[in-house]
């Protein structure tokens, strides 16, 4: 079940269609694209299918649609933990609202799943995300070579980076 959540400035707003535009417009943003490669209108509608280990939200702030986040949960008794990733338009980098994002989203598998950890594995190079997960408490576990493949066609390294329940803020 996904509901709305509520973090100190912004609202995870569960994905609606009217969302997708936006959406779309955000993602085709040169500094946003950069790291979410092709991400289309027809794929933000794929996420609103039911889809019991994930859920996607839509980023408000003071009304406004400003960016998409998402988590979901491996099941795996053995394995089990959850993972995010966010996006922000760009005119709303650096104004504290990405940590925000992350923190809200990051205590719901924690305090409504009984998630103990959560991953996050943003491009080396994005140093913005690196930072603004470092702030809400997520540290380095390693890195992930020729991890995904860029814009250029070739593969480019990502970094793996965790967070215990008990650690986040």
């Amino acid at each position: 079940m996904t509901w709305q959540l509520q973090g100190e400035r912004v609202t995870l707003c569960p994905l609606q269609a009217t969302d997708v535009p936006r959406l779309a417009e955000i993602a085709a943003e040169p500094e946003v694209a950069r790291w979410w490669l092709g991400l289309s209108e027809q794929d933000l509608l794929d996420k609103l299918g039911p889809d019991e280990d994930a859920e996607d939200y839509a980023v408000v702030y003071e009304g406004e649609l400003i960016g998409l986040a998402q988590g979901y949960e491996e099941s795996d008794p053995d394995y089990r933990h959850a993972g995010i990733d966010m996006f922000l338009a760009t005119p709303w980098h650096g104004h504290g609202l990405g940590a925000d994002t992350v923190r809200t989203l990051a205590r719901h598998p924690v305090d409504d799943r009984g998630h103990h950890r959560i991953i996050v594995d943003p491009a080396l190079e994005n140093d913005r995300a690196i930072r603004c997960y470092g702030r809400v408490g997520f540290r380095r576990v390693g890195v992930l070579c020729r991890y995904e493949r860029g814009a250029d066609g070739t593969r480019h390294d990502g970094l793996l980076l965790e967070l215990l329940a008990e650690e986040l803020d």
